[in-house]
């Protein structure tokens, strides 16, 4: 018996409808050109494990980027729009950072992962 495509049609069309639904709402975030010289310059490192990234937050009423701890005793990093590296929340020696921003990991809201290794 020959299928039918209409109903294959039909699906295809509405699963399509639905993706596009929220896809489209917003335009992406700019990515200041130091933190996309940072993904840059991750990018042409070894993978790390676990895997890198670098997220944007808002934070104290702007927007910050947010490298972690890549491993054991390393310190996270937070830059400022202007690339600038403002503290870093965690990590080191104790785990808690610098203590600069301390408050950062309680604080931070509206994440957006920019960047992250394919691992």
């Amino acid at each position: 018996m020959p299928v039918k495509p209409w109903p294959l049609v039909i699906m295809t069309a509405a699963l399509t409808a639905c993706g596009a639904a929220g896809s489209g709402s917003e335009d992406p975030k700019p990515v200041p050109s130091p933190v996309a010289n940072l993904i840059h310059e991750l990018q042409t490192q070894p993978p790390t494990n676990p895997p890198a990234y670098i997220a944007s937050y808002e934070y104290e009423g702007r927007i910050v980027y947010y490298v972690p701890p890549r491993c054991c005793d390393i310190f996270s990093d937070l830059y400022d729009a202007a690339g600038q590296l403002t503290c870093h929340p965690d990590g080191g020696l104790t785990g808690h950072g610098d203590g600069r921003c301390a408050d950062f990991l309680s604080q931070r809201t509206n994440e957006t992962i920019l960047w992250r290794t394919n691992q």
